[in-house]
């Protein structure tokens, strides 16, 4: 696995505001797909997990927006996970737009009880592929 998890997208109008620039909030949306598919890798698809009896949620976000991006964009939004505890995955991200960055944050998820909406620890097997995942990106930088 890379370090960094990349996912190209495009911007399109209903992504925009009248003027043609994106809605701030929808950078969180594409920051989401990120982290979605880079879970996926690990094999963890929404209903497996949804199945196991758990869930992630998030748990905090701080953003920092940089420049705006347009109507026809091509962005990629990025994730590398940072930090794992006990029941948070913690995650870096970023949007560019050929290589300059537009938003950039940090991201923590939470491993919730489906029934209680209570903190669960993380399954023993997916916080070793997350460790490995961090040792890996730690080599690279």
């Amino acid at each position: 696995m890379t370090a960094e998890f990349s996912l190209p997208i495009r911007v399109y109008i209903e992504d925009t505001d009248a003027g043609g620039i994106v809605y701030y909030v929808n950078y969180l949306k594409y920051l989401e797909r990120a982290r979605t598919e880079l879970m996926r890798t690990f094999g963890l698809e929404r209903a497996a997990v949804a199945d196991a009896g758990w869930n992630f949620v998030v748990s905090d976000v701080s953003l920092s927006y940089r420049e705006p991006a347009r109507l026809d964009d091509q962005l990629h939004a990025t994730a590398v996970i940072s930090a794992v505890g006990g029941a948070t995955i913690n995650f870096h991200q970023k949007v560019r737009r050929a290589g300059a960055v537009l938003v950039s944050g940090d991201i923590q998820i939470a491993c919730v009880d489906r029934g209680t909406g209570r903190p669960t620890r993380l399954d023993a097997a997916l916080r070793k592929q997350v460790e490995a995942t961090i040792a890996a990106t730690e080599e690279v930088t």
